[in-house]
């Protein structure tokens, strides 16, 4: 793959209007629930009630004519000849249904699926059947997991580990002038997508088709081929348009795929499942829980000289993505700085509740939050501000990472901070609020900034971007126009729009002359998932491969000029014309430079990444106990911006989701299973709860991107709930090492604080640990 030509475009860089914005505005946008087909049923889903057992027997009550509804079973999946397995990354992880016999994992479990011409008959026959389950010992809690006195995964709960060792951190830690150490906490987080989950099923001949809200439809369809023992030609996805995923449509489609398909087969008709609220919420993934020891030796100067992490996730009830949200999290777990000794061993552990998932950032907003929550310990400790002790350590070009990979990013940490505290006034700030402090005192409403600085690797982690080999094609179309197939969603990020501009400026014309297809996996090659801040920098960066491949096959016909322009509609027609069909494809090749040891969890973790400096402004309120961000700003080096509206978006909608996942969002668990499925008691921050946010793009151009651009979706999930954590620090003088911060959280802080201290701890007072053990 050869780098970017020359930025010299019309499109890129420029924000033009959205491709699916006009159907959305209109209201002819089809979602699933739109979507209507002949003789169409509705089904549903019978789910376990234990959150660990074994079933023994599933009972029909009589009250219900089960001859009028279609009942499937994981029996009928063996019947068959199919396998009941959801096919994702471990061989048989779990079942589309679990049989009689068969354990039962998590209390969300499918076992039975109905279907019936009539939406409300199905509410009553779900309540009809009864399972008989043998009760087992379930592990509710990560310390379960972690004790396995219960083992419900493996040997020992260990869903994956991993480990990285840079230098001798023994010896670091035997010489270290101040060495810290803290545990750090962060909750499960639910993606509340607009749009629930839902997919419909049909058979088409032979052909086994599902439509439906997703991300990933190549996950799905191979979902399909394993449970339905086809192959590729006769397991068919379609995306509809897409209301949101967040990581939440990543991998779960293909469970929901699976069972719509099931029903369509045995019913003889198409069928569809829509899930409500509170079933999506109770029974699809979230963001993995974490708890992350830190411990740092440095010296009296702020050098860091070690650093020794210990990453622990809880997996849920089955592996399904949780190796690679593992591995990505252990990668970042040491941040954007240069230390010379580093060790990070990182866990996925199981436990009986429903698995977790992708969401926004994928295990590197927990590890982190972690580390950039003990950097503030670290400063207090050492009498440093916490952004003098980050100058001092922050790794530059052609530094070196924790796994050992050389910074080829053209970046400059220190400018990239020092832009994000001019634009946050932080001189300014802090003066007035020490101010404010010293005039009344103990303020009942208080004041606090707080930083966080990170990076964020784009694409798939290590070998993964080698492994997927993804494939976009740019063909030729009869009116002239040329089309960008590739199997990469929008939902709702602006991948159409951002694909047309790369192949419109790539191509030398304008974005009207620029189809993107819809994601079908009869049409489009296999692009890869959309996730992993992948789909502007790699995938784009095939469309822009492909789009040159295609152009310079119609100046070798002499059909354009080679020194640019000429008519590229005419030139289309008259090769399809004379010489047949017009078809470009490009599959990825690594940068040269990136080599990645899977071994020994060594090498270039990523082609690029992005770099990030977050700062946040919050208020305490004394009285109630609650925080609120009061201003935020967001500094980013992303290389090339394609679209600026959009990207502006995605870092205001991502920093929403930080705030909320840092004050706000509290998943509550009870046997295994959320009980606040809810949207009235699950809270979420709305449009008031929301600061301004002012964005920075500071632009390096990556050559191995479309015209320079980096990953963007993911980054600015990392920053916020650090910085925001650190600003109550320095309001309050108490250190809170768990999130969400919820006023709850905070008293507890507080009052806590104020008992060891002999007094109400207020801002000045010292930092002191909340929820576990103080500072070493």
């Amino acid at each position: 793959m050869l780098p970017s030509r020359a930025m010299t475009g019309k499109a890129v860089g420029r924000s033009v209007p959205r491709r699916e914005a006009d159907a959305k505005l209109r209201g002819q946008a089809r979602y699933v629930g739109d979507v209507t087909m002949p003789g169409m049923l509705h089904g549903a889903t019978v789910r376990s009630q234990v959150a660990r057992g074994r079933l023994r027997a599933i009972h029909f009550g009589p009250e219900v004519r089960w001859d009028e509804y279609v009942v499937v079973t994981a029996a009928d999946i063996i019947a068959a000849g199919g396998v009941n397995t959801v096919a994702l990354i471990v061989d048989h992880d779990q079942p589309a249904l679990v049989g009689i016999g068969d354990i039962i994992a998590h209390r969300e479990e499918p076992v039975v699926l109905l279907a019936h011409p009539d939406p409300h008959a199905l509410e009553p026959a779900r309540r009809a059947i009864r399972l008989e389950v043998e009760p087992l010992p379930a592990v509710l809690t990560l310390d379960d997991a972690l004790a396995a006195r219960t083992v419900v995964y493996g040997e020992d709960n260990v869903i994956k580990s991993y480990g990285i060792d840079k230098g001798d951190v023994d010896a670091a830690f035997a010489a270290a002038e101040v060495v810290s150490e803290g545990v750090y906490e962060t909750g499960a987080q639910e993606q509340l997508y607009i749009e629930n989950n839902g997919m419909i099923g049909a058979l088409e001949g032979d052909v086994v088709t599902v439509w439906g809200s997703m991300q990933c439809p190549y996950y799905v369809q191979k979902g399909l081929m394993k449970c339905f023992g086809v192959g590729p030609e006769r397991a068919r996805v379609v995306q509809l348009e897409t209301g949101g995923g967040f990581g939440g449509k990543e991998e779960y489609p293909s469970i929901l795929g699976i069972h719509v398909a099931l029903l369509a087969r045995k019913a003889g008709r198409p069928v569809r499942i829509l899930y409500d609220r509170g079933e999506d919420m109770a029974a699809t993934t979230k963001r993995h829980p974490s708890r992350t020891r830190v411990r740092s030796a440095a010296r009296r100067d702020g050098t860091l000289t070690a650093l020794d992490i210990d990453f622990v996730l809880d997996g849920g009830a089955y592996a399904t993505l949780s190796q690679v949200v593992l591995s990505r999290g252990t990668i970042h777990a040491a941040g954007p700085y240069s230390v010379a000794n580093v060790r990070v061993r990182g866990r996925a552990m199981a436990t009986s509740t429903p698995p977790h998932g992708a969401f926004r950032g994928f295990g590197a907003p927990q590890s982190i939050f972690a580390l950039e929550r003990h950097l503030d310990e670290v400063a207090h400790k050492l009498g440093l501000t916490p952004e003098a002790l980050r100058r001092k350590n922050f790794v530059t070009k052609g530094g070196e990472l924790a796994t050992g990979q050389l910074v080829r990013d053209d970046i400059d940490l220190g400018a990239l901070l020092g832009s994000a505290l001019a634009l946050a006034d932080w001189e300014r700030k802090r003066t007035d609020i020490a101010a404010e402090r010293a005039r009344s005192g103990a303020p009942l409403r208080r004041r606090g900034l707080g930083l966080a600085t990170f990076l964020h690797g784009t694409g798939f982690t290590g070998s993964g971007e080698k492994y997927l080999a993804s494939v976009v094609g740019v063909e030729g179309m009869a009116d002239g126009r040329v089309r960008v197939l590739a199997s990469s969603t929008e939902i709702g990020q602006g991948t159409q729009t951002v694909f047309a501009q790369i192949a419109a400026d790539a191509l030398g014309v304008d974005m009207a002359d620029v189809e993107v297809a819809t994601p079908d996996t009869r049409d489009v090659p296999n692009s890869g998932p959309t996730v992993a801040s992948r789909t502007c920098t790699i995938v784009g960066k095939l469309v822009e491969t492909a789009a040159h491949t295609l152009r310079a096959r119609l100046v070798a016909a002499g059909l354009l000029p080679a020194d640019g322009g000429g008519d590229l509609r005419a030139a289309v027609q008259r090769h399809l014309a004379t010489l047949g069909p017009l078809r470009a494809l490009a599959q990825y090749e690594a940068p040269p430079y990136v080599k990645w040891d899977e071994g020994a969890f060594r090498g270039d973790a990523y082609g690029a990444y992005s770099w990030g400096v977050y700062v946040a402004e919050v208020e305490v309120d004394m009285l109630t106990y609650e925080a609120r961000v009061l201003d935020f700003v967001a500094a980013q080096e992303v290389g090339r911006v394609i679209h600026p509206v959009l990207a502006t978006g995605q870092i205001e909608g991502g920093v929403a989701q930080g705030i909320g996942w840092a004050l706000y969002e509290n998943v509550v668990w009870r046997d295994g299973v959320m009980s606040n499925n809810r949207m009235t008691d699950y809270i979420m921050p709305t449009s008031e709860d929301i600061p301004p946010i002012r964005v920075l793009f500071a632009e390096a151009p990556y050559p191995y991107g479309p015209f320079g651009a980096k990953g963007i979706g993911e980054l600015p999930m990392d920053g916020p709930a650090p910085a925001i954590l650190n600003a109550i620090e320095d309001a309050l003088g108490v250190s809170i090492r768990r999130i969400p911060a919820t006023p709850e959280v905070i008293m507890d802080a507080v009052e806590g604080a104020g008992a060891s201290n002999g007094d109400g701890a207020g801002a000045g007072a010292g930092v002191a640990g909340a929820g576990v053990a103080g500072a070493a």
